[in-house]
């Protein structure tokens, strides 16, 4: 066996040693408890049902007065009642549960902290902090994602930078949470890395005073990679703070962020055998040979935002009266900066032979500034009725204009956008409804888009829903323009590429004992995709890369998604079950996707050493269909079309021992296990080896005061 699979025998007795520690080191950081609470908390304005932390609620005993049963004389019950007269009232201290931790969304849903140790928690744990069943990451940390499924009914409503494939990790203004808490919380987050680094994911979330709450957070990381020349790292900061008046007339929430990730590209294997042959030369990855190591991509970003409302009537009926009659003014700012860079030392062959100037020195810059002003009347018996008007200004601007034979191509993209929309939210009963249009009157950039939705609760273990969603508007500013010093990556489509347009229509079900459905039809006109114009003598040549050009389709695109979730249990066993299927309809084959993506977690539950410990130990194996997989291109940080070869087909099964003792989840996983014993071709993108077998570790800790 390679040495670097010597570390698998640290499976049995590291998690041991590691959970020891906790078990007896470690102090709850909440008060003695009694009362345990097992009440579940729906998510607001959501289609799904959170299941919270066992809670545990800190109570006082009950004050208990003590009375003589008889009294000696007159002087003895003199003297009590000075007793009585000179005590200080005892104050009532307030009872602080798990429920109190509130995190409110962008869309102002409000959810609990959550510090129970689940399977989508195991889901969760990586990079990006999100489920990546429909994506799939390239070896080292802080690197692409590859889509394995896709979703158009989500599209933000005005087109962004670009470079996608850098912004796996960028928050943007719907990414960032506010948070409500009776006390400073605390919340850490570490992970180790493929090699050399490390990952935290810090938040510190506290109140100034009942109604002023803030937040400071910090998510960095470092990984130098098992790669030559892929080292990746980030720093992203972000503090925000929420505010209310007494009366709740006024309330007011803010952010600042402040993003930089970056990262070393290497083009990926130039010699596919070096890895494919499994040589014991090349067990060690940093031996194999890659296409270029002086190449640099980045994204750095600032951002201000501003959401106040107030209240210029409020009506309660009673103090119990949760749907007052209110009709309320509000204001929506936020202005950002943003860069995309890349650097390259020298010319390379894989971008093109002949470039304006050496070094590279490519930056794309975009500055947009956004305002909104809204009304909003509600009723218990209307409803919600939002209506509102925004200013979108922009600026995607290069340093230089560019003269050559076919034309000119300017340096900027600059204007306005002036639109109005309006929204609605009513529950009748058991039946929930939801909608919000946007319509454009002034501008280039976007048309419309129609979002509507509506839930109805069969019973309390059954709820069916369903929405439409339509939207034109243009694609990113990186396929209308670029400029590079590589004479190949230079255009200009504003004048050329149409508005995409997309309609969607989609359905639910969500039963407790049937499981979770979710069905999407979208059809898309104008679809708009990078790809490679490149011939099969240049593609041999490992010049590919240096002819990707952005394309729109004529024809329409139909895609079609359905994908079932479903979890078995007995005793203390459980099987996760996720399947993804998806199919495509194209004139040419633009869009790429794998028809079937399934996973599958079987895993044991169970409290150990005397409840002190909750332990989960499982397995995870995931598969998705051979498919004409997207290859990715570093100048543009984009992924690209490309029809010359399948990609996947193979199995991806990973090997979990986590646990929870108190307010700490600790999590030791195996990736990649079936790597140690099966062929190496296995690849997240064409000339991008997936990771190797590894072992990784770390913990989530919530600290409260």
């Amino acid at each position: 066996m390679p040495e670097q699979y010597h570390g698998m025998r640290l499976i049995l007795f590291a998690p041991l040693f590691l959970l020891g520690q906790f078990l007896f080191a470690q102090q709850d950081s909440l008060p003695p408890q009694k009362e345990v609470d097992s009440m579940k908390v729906e998510t607001l304005d959501s289609l799904e049902v959170n299941q919270l932390d066992s809670l545990k609620v800190v109570k006082m005993d009950s004050v208990k007065t003590k009375q003589k049963d008889s009294l000696a004389s007159d002087s003895t019950a003199l003297a009590d009642r000075k007793f009585i007269k000179n005590t200080k009232p005892i104050k009532k201290v307030d009872s602080v549960s798990i429920k109190d931790y509130k995190i409110v969304s962008y869309a102002r849903d409000t959810t609990f902290l959550d510090t129970t140790l689940t399977v989508q928690k195991e889901y969760k744990y990586n990079y990006i902090r999100e489920d990546d069943f429909e994506l799939m990451p390239f070896a080292n940390m802080g690197q692409p994602y590859n889509e394995l499924g896709k979703t158009f009914s989500n599209n933000p409503y005005y087109p962004r930078i670009g470079a996608t494939a850098k912004h796996s990790r960028y928050f943007e203004v719907e990414d960032i949470k506010y948070y409500n808490v009776p006390t400073p919380m605390t919340e850490l987050m570490f992970k180790t890395s493929m090699e050399q680094g490390q990952f935290l994911d810090a938040l510190l979330t506290f109140n100034l005073s009942r109604r002023f709450n803030a937040s400071v957070a910090y998510n960095g990381f470092r990984s130098l990679g098992k790669y030559r020349y892929e080292q990746a790292q980030s720093g992203n900061f972000s503090t925000t703070l929420n505010y209310s008046t007494q009366n709740d007339r006024y309330n007011l929430r803010a952010h600042i962020a402040a993003q930089d990730i970056e990262g070393q590209e290497n083009g990926g294997l130039l010699d596919r055998e070096q890895f494919e042959g499994d040589l014991p030369d090349f067990q060690d990855r940093s031996k194999i040979d890659v296409r270029y190591t002086d190449a640099n991509n980045r994204i750095l970003g600032k951002r201000y935002y501003l959401d106040h409302q107030y209240k210029l009537v409020n009506h309660k009926r009673d103090s119990t009266d949760m749907n007052p009659t209110s009709l309320a003014i509000g204001h929506e700012f936020s202005y950002e900066t943003k860069f995309y860079d890349f650097g390259q030392t020298r010319q390379n062959d894989a971008f093109g032979e002949d470039p304006f100037l050496t070094p590279i020195a490519d930056r794309a810059r975009l500055k947009t500034m956004f305002n909104k002003g809204s009304v909003e009347f509600s009723n218990r018996i209307l409803g919600k009725v939002t209506g509102s008007v925004g200013l979108y200004t922009y600026n995607y601007y290069f340093n230089s204009l560019l003269i050559t034979d076919e034309g000119t191509i300017p340096n900027k993209l600059e204007g306005e956008e002036i639109t109005v929309g309006g929204g609605y939210a009513k529950n009748f009963g058991r039946l929930y409804l939801k909608g919000n249009i946007n319509y454009t009157i002034s501008g280039d950039l976007t048309g419309n888009t129609l979002d509507a939705m509506a839930k109805y609760s069969i019973n309390d273990n059954s709820t069916v829903f369903g929405g439409i969603h339509i939207s034109s508007r243009m694609p990113d500013f990186n396929y209308l323009l670029y400029q590079s010093d590589y004479r190949n990556f230079n255009w200009y489509n504003l004048d050329t590429f149409e508005k995409q347009q997309i309609q969607s229509i989609k359905f639910g079900f969500d039963s407790k004992w049937l499981g979770r459905i979710d069905a999407e039809y979208s059809a898309i006109d104008n679809y708009t995709y990078f790809a490679s114009t490149a011939t099969p003598e240049q593609i041999e040549a490992a010049q590919e890369t240096a002819f990707v050009k952005p394309f729109q389709e004529s024809g329409t695109i139909n895609h079609l998604r359905a994908k079932y979730t479903k979890e078995f249990k007995w005793r203390k066993w459980s099987l996760m079950n996720t399947v993804l299927y998806q199919d495509v309809t194209q004139d040419n084959q633009v869009l790429n996707l794998p028809q079937l993506v399934t996973r599958n977690t079987l895993y044991f539950s169970s409290d150990v050493f005397k409840k002190a410990m909750f332990l989960q130990t499982g397995v995870t194996f995931k598969y998705f269909t051979s498919y004409n997989m997207n290859a990715y291109n570093p100048l543009l940080g984009e992924f690209y079309i490309q029809n010359n070869e399948e990609q996947g087909g193979y199995p991806l099964m990973d090997f979990f021992i986590n646990a929870k003792v108190r307010q700490t989840r600790i999590y030791l996983k195996a990736e990649h296990l079936n790597s140690i014993f099966s062929e190496p071709n296995y690849y997240s993108a064409p000339n991008y080896p997936y990771r190797d077998f590894v072992i990784r570790f770390g913990l989530v800790w919530n600290f409260f005061s």
